[in-house]
């Protein structure tokens, strides 16, 4: 039996990002200090290089790894770090801070809540443009966004949105290539509450079906796309609204370093961005260690 055969699919999706993350020269693994410390060194570990490490997430290792002992848990680390993970050319997945046109760090509380705004960055690869969104309610005010079960219509499938990010759990980020036939902005873009209406000209044609799911969710805002009218929950995951699409947004993972207001990359979750076999395949690696964050219009205005 091969390792990793009695795991979820989402179980081992999250050991082969660790796979990476320890044979990735950047972020390589201490074995000494991993033997030494055990779980004190590995949870602040995957924290820092794989993503925010939630209780789910906590149990799961502390089961698989510490639930065997200490020799039993070396090997299964060892198992892990043979994982096949998707590559970049030489790369996998790595943490990236996100800055302005000047390079300098972009401030999580400096990203408008409900922004109309498009507001892109790359990642992790050079044609893989992502969202950056802080969420609010209809009032404006920042909205605390809990880890939630995301479904894919197209076979059924679940994975776990980590939440949003920040210091009021509110900012988030997903692919900004719809999942149906890959249109790009402008044509696929975040209606903030204030635009949650029908009646708008290109490219913000909102359809009174998408409204009307919306609504019935109690969604103040969504992601939709006007080409095919595909709609998005950017509250839950990028979770699919409305057709045509069968697959949400992939979200980008983000993690926030509370000490500077920083925001970083760190990887991504859910299916492939659109166009590509894996999220790590397909173009060329985001060079160095910052995505630059830019305004690409305000499509209410244009």
């Amino acid at each position: 039996m091969e390792f990793g055969s009695f795991l979820g699919i989402e179980d081992f999706y999250y050991l082969r990002k660790i796979s990476g993350a320890m044979k990735n020269p950047r972020t390589r693994f201490n074995d000494t200090m991993f033997i030494e410390e055990g779980e004190d060194y590995l949870l602040p570990y995957l924290a820092d290089n794989v993503g925010p490490v939630d209780e789910t997430r906590r149990k799961f290792i502390k089961g698989v790894v510490f639930g065997i002992g200490a020799i039993a848990a070396a090997s299964v680390l060892d198992a892990v770090r043979g994982l096949q993970v998707p590559l970049a050319g030489e790369n996998a997945y790595v943490k990236m801070l996100l800055v302005d046109s000047t390079g300098t760090a972009v401030k999580a509380s400096s990203v408008p809540v409900n922004n109309p705004v498009i507001v892109l960055y790359e990642y992790p690869l050079t044609n893989e443009i992502n969202f950056l969104l802080n969420l609010g309610d209809t009032s404006g005010n920042p909205l605390a966004l809990a880890s939630t079960s995301v479904t894919i219509p197209e076979n059924g499938s679940t994975y776990t949105f980590p939440g949003g990010v920040g210091a009021n759990k509110s900012i988030v980020s997903y692919s900004a290539i719809c999942q149906h036939l890959g249109c790009k902005p402008p044509n696929i873009h975040y209606y903030p509450p204030q635009y949650m209406k029908t009646g708008l000209t290109f490219p913000d044609f909102l359809p009174p079906d998408a409204l009307a799911a919306a609504q019935k969710a109690n969604l103040p805002g969504i992601i939709h796309c006007d080409c095919h009218g595909s709609t998005y929950d950017p509250y839950h995951g990028a979770a699919v609204i409305t057709g045509p699409t069968q697959r949400p947004l992939p979200s980008t993972v983000l993690e926030w370093d509370s000490s500077t207001d920083q925001l970083y990359a760190t990887g991504s979750i859910g299916v492939p961005v659109y166009g590509h076999t894996s999220t790590l395949s397909g173009g060329t690696t985001v060079s160095g260690t910052s995505s630059t964050v830019s305004n690409s219009s305000n499509p209410f205005t244009s």
